[in-house]
């Protein structure tokens, strides 16, 4: 029993869909949807050489189109949240601060804080930078 090609080029999208599932990298999908859509001519009754022209055509066209639209999405820059966004930000201190505490004021809201050096001392009304939050503590110097 001889099996048919378009048989043949769905095996192939499954097999190239597999590492795309494994190892997150979009090119395998563009080149299963290429072997889908070779299996698709093959139905048609195309001739192998039509059969390979359409993979090859439908993979290369996708990796031009999508794939650099994919890198553009993935370079935006992520906005920092919570926590996170308060790093590398301004305060002033509204209580002395030293390594053991202090209040100093960020984004608009009193925190408890701690200076990174325990050596280092802050007085009311300086400028301290946030270097990190430690609990409900921010670390500044």
């Amino acid at each position: 029993m001889e099996i048919d090609a378009w048989v043949w080029w769905l095996i192939a999208a499954v097999g190239l869909g597999i590492p795309l599932v494994l190892t997150a990298m979009p090119e395998f999908g563009m080149f299963s949807a290429g072997a889908v859509a070779a299996a698709a001519v093959a139905g048609l009754g195309s001739g192998i050489v039509t059969q390979v022209l359409v993979f090859a055509a439908v993979s290369v066209a996708l990796i031009a189109v999508v794939r650099p639209i994919a890198n553009r999405h993935r370079a935006r820059p992520q906005h920092a949240t919570g926590v996170e966004a308060l790093k590398g930000r301004s305060a002033v201190v509204l209580e002395r601060v030293d390594g053991s505490g202090g209040r100093i004021k960020l984004a608009g809201e009193v925190w408890s804080a701690r200076s990174l050096d325990t050596d280092s001392s802050f007085e009311p009304g300086q400028q301290v930078d946030v270097v990190e939050i430690d609990g409900a503590t921010a670390v500044v110097m």
